[in-house]
């Protein structure tokens, strides 16, 4: 019996967009940097890039694939929905290609011990859920965070049959074997709380091969400080602490009963036992004729001393933000109303996720608050919206954290004393448009070293020009490199070329055209033009992939013959006024 492939489908799903891997275009005027270093671990190279967020991940697939160790993402919820900043209505089928379409660079731009957080309502939450599990593997699902984001008793609309109070984070990991970082056990010395003092010099005796130290009662003192790492804890010697360690073992073999030879109230001070580093641990016989049991004294165990810490506790699954949802309206000093996120929230994500100097990626960027964190915590950051907010909100919320003017969210508690900086991109408009004869011709928009940068990425090779190899554009490998031109070359010119590159290195040519009797002599070259090579290689002119509509009728079920979906025009300047569907809200 063959076993049957368990995925979820939906209208449309065979349909996948080839995408154009464009290049990225740094505004210098909308960059931002501290004017000097806050310390040493400051970060310069966060970029914020404006655009269609599916296009820019594709233009981040070559550079960073396998680099990004935490993604968090707020999509839309797809509710119905149409709020101050985006709109949020679209047949679930295109929602869910949408989605697909982003997850699956999401996974490629993942390290192998990378993590995704995705957030999400219960409105698409089940399907995404079923979703993540195609692209990332069930294997690779890790868990759902809940997250209360409002109380029951402040409800929105009093009309509502329900009332939605918890929100949910699916959370997957790239690989098996990719761990999150657990909560810590706060180590305590409360129990730490004695200090042993000798007051005389004792008489000293072997006792089960050891050295021990005998003082009478009045030559030694007890006192009961305040805990401490240098401080003894008090343990009864009694009942299982008599079988279960070593310390036990000595009193129950060697100790007991000694009073009726050394005395009552002893100590015995027993050399070369216990695992404090003290070299030495203190034991204490009956005080009184009738009792039987005594006590112990150790220091802090060296192992919990090195790690300063108790060990680890799971992560919790539950958190009650909700009043960190009512009161972040006006963190970093911006307001986005209906999808912003609290910093606290995304200080958890990437705690658990993420460490120091790693980098995380926000694909839907709202107000920043990913970033934002991001920069307060030590990491490096990516963030991608296409809606003006990224000019409004983001850019503001993140100059204001670098000038260490914002004093909201967690910035108290993690010292945040300003520092850092980012660049601002945005997409480059498409290598290619129609002339005004209907033929598809190199863009007029791109010089020379943006139609090299885009051929690299076309042809998949990396963008590295050589200061000294004129021909040497790129690298696919170490013995493979591309050369883009404009001109036409001359049999002469491509016989220089070819005695350059030598033996044991191939070069792709991509030029207008060229002049040569026999190419096919020049075996260490490959010969293509511009742009008839380039012509079916993607997508050409499609700069918007949010397909922002609003409320379209839900698909019909099942039925012999369906209807033909009707298109619904879309234009960029109706995206631009209505907010981008795929532009997020945290």
């Amino acid at each position: 019996m063959s076993k049957t492939k368990l995925e979820l489908t939906w209208i449309g799903k065979d349909k996948r967009p080839r995408l154009e891997p464009r290049i990225l275009l740094e505004d210098p005027s909308k960059s931002y940097h501290a004017t000097s270093k806050v310390s040493e671990n400051d970060i310069f190279d966060n970029k914020l890039i404006f655009g269609d967020n599916l296009l820019a991940l594709k233009a981040l697939e070559r550079e960073y694939t396998g680099k990004v160790k935490c993604i968090y993402i707020d999509p839309p919820y797809n509710t119905g929905s149409a709020f101050e900043h985006y709109d949020d209505g679209l047949e679930h089928s295109i929602w869910l290609g949408l989605m697909r379409d982003r997850l699956e660079i999401l996974r490629n731009l993942m390290r192998p011990d990378g993590f995704i957080c995705c957030h999400i309502d219960d409105s698409e939450g089940h399907y995404l859920k079923v979703l993540m599990d195609e692209v990332f593997g069930r294997s690779n699902y890790l868990t759902t965070l809940y997250v209360q984001v409002r109380y029951a008793e402040k409800t929105l609309k009093q009309d509502m049959d329900f009332h939605k109070q918890v929100e949910y984070i699916h959370v997957y990991r790239k690989d098996f074997g990719a761990k999150p970082i657990l909560n810590k056990k706060e180590m305590s010395f409360d129990k730490f709380n004695y200090q042993v003092l000798e007051l005389g010099e004792g008489r000293e005796e072997i006792l089960g091969g050891k050295k021990v130290r005998i003082f009478k009662k009045d030559e030694w003192k007890i006192n009961k400080i305040e805990g401490c790492a240098k401080g003894l804890k008090e343990i009864w010697a009694t009942g299982s602490i008599l079988d279960g360690n070593s310390s036990g073992r000595f009193f129950r073999d060697y100790l007991t009963g000694r009073s009726n030879n050394d005395g009552l109230g002893c100590l015995y001070k027993v050399e070369n036992i216990g695992d404090d580093g003290l070299g030495y641990r203190y034991f204490s016989g009956p005080a009184r004729a009738t009792a039987t049991k005594g006590k112990y004294y150790q220091g802090v165990p060296l192992n919990k001393l090195d790690t300063e810490d108790g060990g680890t506790k799971p992560i919790e699954n539950f958190y009650d933000l909700a009043g960190s949802f009512g009161n972040c309206r006006l963190e970093g000093g911006v307001d986005f109303r209906s999808g912003k996120k609290p910093e606290a929230l995304l200080e958890i994500i990437l705690s658990h996720f993420s460490e120091k100097g790693d980098l995380v990626l926000d694909s839907f960027g709202g107000s920043g608050t990913t970033g934002a964190v991001a920069h307060k915590m030590g990491r490096r950051w990516i963030m991608i919206e296409m809606g003006e907010q990224c000019h409004t909100h983001i850019i503001p919320r993140l100059t204001s954290i670098i000038n260490n003017q914002d004093q909201t969210g967690i910035s108290k508690k993690n010292s945040w004393q300003g520092g850092g900086g980012f660049r601002y991109y945005k997409l480059a408009p498409s290598l290619m448009k129609k002339d005004q004869w209907g033929n598809w011709v190199i863009n007029p928009q791109y010089n020379q070293e943006m139609l090299v940068e885009a051929m690299c990425k076309l042809e998949g090779y990396t963008y590295t020009p050589s200061e000294t190899e004129y021909w040497n554009h790129g690298k696919g490998s170490e013995t493979d490199f591309i050369y883009v031109t404009t001109q036409t070359l001359t049999d002469q010119q491509l016989q220089a070329i070819s005695e350059e590159v030598g033996e044991g290195r191939t070069l792709l040519i991509i030029a207008s055209a060229w002049r040569s009797k026999n190419i096919d002599r020049f075996i260490n070259l490959t010969l293509k033009k511009i742009p008839n090579s380039i012509i079916k290689a993607c997508e050409w002119g499609h700069d918007d992939y949010s397909l922002n509509v609003q409320n379209l009728p839900m698909s019909e079920p099942d039925i012999e013959e369906k209807p033909k979906a009707k298109k619904v025009k879309n234009t960029q300047e109706e995206s631009q006024v209505m907010g981008d569907l795929f532009g997020d809200q945290t």
